[in-house]
């Protein structure tokens, strides 16, 4: 990478950066107030964006890697019990996803719910993997095939992110409240839910010391 090349390729990530924080504090802000928030020229932002929707495009995928990002990283383990992996990578996506959540709702009308479902097949392959491994090991309960249960508990946490963006949730439980909601649904017993996600937030702790 030459220097010009990687100062563009600087440039072009803290304008997105810059982006995303205007965005999530004013959802209408316009490419002006962007330019402006970043200290440069609408025309340097143009350069970099053609419109407002290939923007918002690249700040979805940016997140859409993140995401694909941590959930990989916590479930590269094929011995942890699939109820415990399932947990912690719901927590490390919720905790990457969450940043992004206000974007959601932008990401619809100009990447459509197709396009989202599409760039996060990655992630729902390596959930569809857990759950597979956690139904056969009897630790998951289902009627559901482990691909059918996957979308389930993708739609399940979009709903949660919108119900933290509406208020109904709080954004400081929200996390915890995630990964106990899809292991109830995969079928893991009560008494058993409440330790898993102990034992995945345990372990996310102790990784990080």
């Amino acid at each position: 990478m030459t220097a010009l090349t990687s100062r563009a390729h600087a440039n072009r990530r803290r304008i997105m950066d810059i982006a995303l924080a205007e965005l999530l504090r004013h959802p209408d802000a316009t490419m002006d107030q962007i330019a402006r928030a970043a200290g440069v020229v609408r025309r340097t932002v143009y350069g970099h964006f053609p419109s407002r929707e290939a923007l918002i495009t690249a700040l979805t995928d940016a997140a859409v890697d993140d995401v694909t990002t941590a959930f990989a990283d916590v479930t590269a383990d094929p011995s942890e019990p699939a109820d415990v992996a399932l947990a912690r990578a719901t927590l490390a996506t919720w905790e990457c996803a969450d940043r992004y959540r206000l974007l959601v709702s932008l990401a619809q009308c100009s990447v459509t719910d197709a396009g989202i479902r599409t760039r996060l097949e990655p992630v729902r392959r390596r959930a569809t993997a857990i759950l597979t491994r956690g139904l056969e090991a009897g630790l998951f309960r289902s009627p559901l095939t482990p691909r059918a249960l996957a979308h389930v508990h993708e739609h399940m946490l979009f709903g949660l992110m919108q119900a933290v963006n509406d208020g109904d949730l709080s954004a400081a439980v929200a996390g915890h409240a995630a990964a106990r909601t899809v292991l109830a649904a995969a079928g893991v017993p009560d008494g058993r839910v409440a330790e898993a996600v102990r034992e995945a937030e345990g372990s996310r702790v102790a990784g990080t010391e």
